[in-house]
């Protein structure tokens, strides 16, 4: 089972992320290898934001999620 590991700022930080490459792709801004690149990144940043976990954080031990404390 994959436990959250991306707290929501970094969600976010993501997903505009991902924004600014579609629209620059989308604009014809990025072309070639580069655009391709760009596009196959923008789908993983969204893709770890809307289910909230990242395999390589998980691979270096990171972790931004903030835990709520019980108690």
């Amino acid at each position: 089972m994959m436990k959250t590991n991306m707290g929501t700022t970094d969600r976010a930080v993501r997903l505009i992320i991902a924004a600014i490459i579609a629209i620059l792709y989308f604009n014809h801004n990025i072309t070639g290898i580069l655009a391709t690149i760009g596009i196959i990144i923008a789908g993983i940043f969204v893709a770890t934001s809307l289910i909230g976990f990242c395999p390589l954080y998980k691979v270096f031990g990171m972790n931004t999620c903030k835990r709520k404390s019980v108690g």
